[in-house]
């Protein structure tokens, strides 16, 4: 990889022979975990101006109608969180001179509060070719980290490192974008008003909450805003969070283009579904994808892959937003399954291709299937790699129940430096699948109503027991010896089986944070609170060691606009108690009174469990007074402290006993944290947010 200094520049062709397209990466970290920033990409003119509006891409325009640009959106890192961007140079318009690659922090966060910002760049099979490390910022809200330019047909990139204090407004503006940000964003139609025009069937009231959501979800239309929310009852799953459906405009109802606008997108939630015509809850609608008739591995590795790749053929955003981030362009896809491809003497059967065609060239990848928890198997993806590279073809791509970790890899595959053709190998798991479907159908909409559809009924297959595609739902061979090692006092630093378990413990989290941020709508990511650096072995063997001499497994999550919070949730599964703790910080108020302020919380959270434990946190002190809801709730006065100790504000903390297996059973340690992530989520995070007079009288 070459390293850039500002100002520095290089041509893509000579770093590459696979340049014409590249994928951009941001990253940084912050100490706190609470540091975040949003990507942005602008297509200039000769005079450095973008030639209209949509040339401007952010989070609430992530993608070019010609798949030029995508934003791929953030993914954890071993240091931090990075955020991708997919740039189709071959695709970029003969008039665009320029592409601008920035970054933006929210009003009054600056990016001298960030560590290790840096921009990479890799080609298409996944070579890293350049770096470029930002040391210098200081007060600025925005970011241009660096420009792509042509210069006699060649893309090359210069590392430019130019800071503003103006917020991505300020930087659009610079670059000629109008931005509008004074005009209310319309808000979605009730969902009644809108399944009656599109005439979408509706379920019945007592269905599953993926059913309850499949009518309003399949009510989406091109060119709407979309809408989400998050229930308050208690629950699991989808459950824990209410219905969670979008309803959008229809085209012919849409409102006229406007200028972009870089406040964030308002959703709403639709009040209403249509009755259904089912004479009692009994009847379940007929399923696209049934699933209950399957029974060995086999059939449930076949089906998930046509269903999938049947899925992602027929609605371009979910093909689309699945494979941009393995380096596929922005073309017309299709998928085919059990293709028969020569190997030696034999030839051997992938579980499915896909083939991407865009300006008469084509982009191809083998896919591996795995379901129901079964491994992949090394020899099987090495057969696929080697075929990929004589034939030519793009990229090997797993799929399966397991999450990949950044220096873990799943299979151990050989590649033959000597070879020209490089292919790329990712993994992606169901998990990944399942959020990028929620995302799609319940917050930020797709082409048009049956489309939607067509995403509903792949989740509900993805959800059922039957079908096997779960994500993550083993804890490992280590983990009950780990268990009963921190029990008897025996395990010792440095024992492997440690480490097996964090490296689990570590893909558990990333699947919650996907099946959360799925029904959110929200970005919720694993916060690391190391240097950017720390490799992530060695990373690793420090929380093995702190786990065995504290028998605690500890993870954070940052939820974008958790409301009424810092929106980092905490949660901590303690091997010795058998109990996972989940809590949130929430800084006190700048202005009035700590009794006012004792108040005021307890009146938000009328509705949580009564077991919730309320703790004062101290300024500089430690701990203050604590107390569980039910004991606060006659005396909100027992949280101040005693003397003159000055509140910086409250920790709230909910405590559930853990599962002991290793599995997804109802013992299972791994349905325990979902569960308990769930219900504080609901009963505790969502109430935050209301109004304490709403509070005050739902408790009246």
């Amino acid at each position: 990889m070459r390293e850039m200094t500002k100002g520095a520049n290089v041509g893509l062709s000579a770093l590459s022979e696979n340049a014409a397209s590249v994928r951009v990466g941001l990253g940084w970290s912050s100490e706190r975990g609470d540091g975040d920033a949003d990507v942005s990409v602008l297509l200039l003119d000769e005079k450095g101006k973008v030639r209209s509006d949509t040339d401007f891409f952010f989070y609430n325009n992530p993608t070019a109608d010609d798949g030029s640009v995508q934003l791929l959106g953030k993914t954890p890192t071993d240091s931090g969180n990075e955020d991708r961007i997919s740039l189709d140079l071959s695709a970029v318009a003969p008039d665009v001179a320029q592409i601008i690659v920035a970054a933006s922090r929210d009003e009054g966060e600056r990016f001298g509060d960030l560590d290790g910002l840096r921009l990479t760049v890799c080609d298409g099979v996944g070579e890293d070719l350049l770096g470029f490390s930002i040391d210098d910022a200081a007060a600025e809200s925005a970011f241009v980290f660096g420009e792509f330019y042509r210069r006699n047909d060649e893309w090359k990139f210069r590392a430019i490192g130019q800071g503003y204090d103006t917020g991505l407004a300020g930087l659009a503006t610079d670059f000629g974008i109008d931005v509008d940000d004074a005009a209310e964003v319309p808000e979605a139609p009730e969902a009644l008003e809108v399944l009656e025009a599109l005439e979408v069937p509706s379920v019945p009231e007592a269905a599953a909450p993926a059913e309850r959501t499949a009518a309003a979800d399949a009510a989406t239309a091109p060119g709407a805003d979309t809408g989400a929310g998050a229930g308050t009852g208690a629950g699991t799953g989808a459950a824990a969070f209410g219905a969670l459906a979008t309803a959008t405009i229809p085209a012919q109802a849409a409102p006229p283009a406007r200028r972009p606008r870089t406040a964030r997108k308002k959703v709403t939630l639709p009040k209403l579904v249509k009755k259904s015509l089912a004479e009692n809850d009994a009847w379940r609608q007929a399923r696209l994808f049934p699933v209950p008739s399957l029974k060995s591995d086999r059939e449930r590795e076949t089906r998930a892959t046509s269903v999938l790749l049947s899925v992602m053929a027929q609605v371009p955003e979910f093909g689309r937003r699945l494979m941009a981030g393995f380096g596929a362009p922005a073309g017309r896809m299709e998928t085919f399954t059990e293709v028969s491809l020569p190997h030696g003497e034999v030839r051997k059967r992938p579980d499915g291709v896909i083939r991407v065609e865009r300006a008469g060239k084509l982009w191809t990848a083998l896919v591996e299937t795995k379901t129901n928890g079964n491994a992949l198997k090394d020899q099987q993806v090495q057969d696929y790699m080697d075929i990929a590279a004589r034939r030519g073809y793009e990229a090997v791509i797993t799929l399966g129940n397991d999450v990949a970790l950044e220096g873990t890899p799943l299979v151990d595959v050989k590649v033959d430096g000597r070879r020209k053709h490089k292919v790329v190998l990712r993994h992606l798991s169901w998990a990944e699948v399942a959020h990028q479907a929620q995302l799609l159908i319940r917050h930020e909409g797709v082409g048009n109503a049956a489309h939607a559809w067509l995403l509903q009924e792949l989740l509900h297959y993805l959800q059922h027991e039957n079908s096997g595609c779960h994500g993550f739902q083993n804890m490992g061979p280590a983990w009950v010896p780990v268990r009963k090692g921190i029990d008897d006092e025996t395990l010792c630093q440095g024992d492997a089986r440690a480490v097996e378990v964090v490296e689990s413990w570590e893909r558990l989290v990333r699947q919650v944070c996907l099946r959360l941020g799925g029904e959110l709508g929200q970005k919720v990511l694993p916060v690391q609170r190391v240097r950017r650096s720390t490799d992530s072995r060695a990373r690793r063997e420090a929380q093995a060691d702190a786990l065995c001499r504290e028998g605690r497994l500890d993870a954070e999550l940052r939820i974008e606009g958790a409301p009424g919070t810092q929106g980092i949730l905490a949660i901590s599964a303690d091997l010795r108690t058998g109990k996972v703790r989940t809590s949130v910080e929430i800084p006190a108020p700048e202005q009035g009174y700590p009794l006012a302020w004792a108040k005021r919380l307890i009146r938000q959270l009328a509705d949580a469990p009564a077991d919730l434990h309320v703790q004062t946190l101290l300024a500089g002190e430690g701990d203050g007074p604590r107390g569980t809801l039910e004991r606060l709730r006659p005396e909100p006065a027992d949280l101040l402290p005693r003397g003159d100790g000055q509140i910086s504000g409250f920790r709230l903390s909910l405590f559930k006993g853990m599962g002991s297996t290793r599995g997804t059973a109802e013992t299972g340690f791994i349905r325990s944290v979902d569960e308990v992530v769930d219900r504080f989520y609901a009963a505790v995070v969502v109430p935050l947010g209301r109004a304490p007079e709403r509070a005050a009288s739902r408790s009246r």
